[in-house]
This record gives C-alpha cells, structure tokens and sequence, in this order.
C-alpha cells in the first residue's frame, strides 16, 4: 500500500533582532492611555455630530407630522360620517326591500290605505260649561 508521505519543511532559525533602545521616542505603546482616551474623544465626537444631525432632521419634520396629522383625523371624521350613512342606507334598503314590511312601506311612500283597514276618527270632546260645573246639588 502506498500512503501519503508527509512533506517535512525545513525549520527556519529565528534571528534575533536587536532591541531598539527606549529613550525619548513616544510610540502608541508608551501611552496606552492616551491612544484609548483619543478613540473614545473621537467616538463621543461623532455620537454628538449624528445626535445633533437626527435632532435637527426630527425638528424640520415636525411640521409636517403635525400637518398630516390634521389630515388624518378629518379624514377619519368624515369616514365616520361616511360610515353612518352606509348604516342608514343599508338599513332603508333592507326595510323597502322585505317582504314582511311591503304593505307598511307602500302606505307610507303613497296616500292608500289598506281597504281591511278601519278609519279611526278623533274628535275633541264637548267640555261641559263652566256654570253647570260650578253648581253644587
């Protein structure tokens, strides 16, 4: 059987660079401090920008939220009236248009009166003279 021979690669020796002497020189390493300090100065910085560019952007649009407001409750209100009306409507419609009511709805919209129908007349009473109701027995 023939199996895969790993590939052996020849270590390099690690040459040992010479240590730069520290003196006066300031790198990013000597200061940690300072390197996190200007990053987070430079993180606040930008959050202030972008806070003060949407709270200028919310100002400008406030008009407009106010108007479209207005807009939306007219609307509203005459779908409301709108509304009443198709229920009134709907339900004129459903009186005209069953059987059951036919005879009452016919009386009302001509001047016939069904002929199984008796006429009731009111007349006023004749009130009694004020002498006879005064006199006593």
């Amino acid at each position: 059987m023939q199996a895969i021979k790993p590939t052996v690669t020849p270590l390099r020796p690690v040459k040992n660079s010479p240590r730069v002497a520290r003196g006066n020189s300031r790198s990013p390493r000597s200061y940690p401090h300072q390197t996190l300090a200007a990053e987070a100065g430079v993180k606040l910085a930008v959050n202030i920008v972008l806070s003060v560019c949407a709270t200028s952007a919310l100002i400008q649009l406030w008009p407009h939220y106010r108007a479209v407001q207005e807009k939306l409750q007219e609307i509203q209100a005459e779908v409301n009236i709108t509304e009443k009306r198709v229920n009134q409507s709907r339900s004129d419609f459903n009186r005209y248009f069953d059987p059951s009511l036919a005879k009452t709805v016919m009386q009302e919209q001509s001047n016939r009166v069904d002929p199984q129908q008796q006429p009731v007349i009111l007349q006023e009473s004749e009130a009694p003279d004020a002498e006879e109701s005064t006199q006593q027995p």
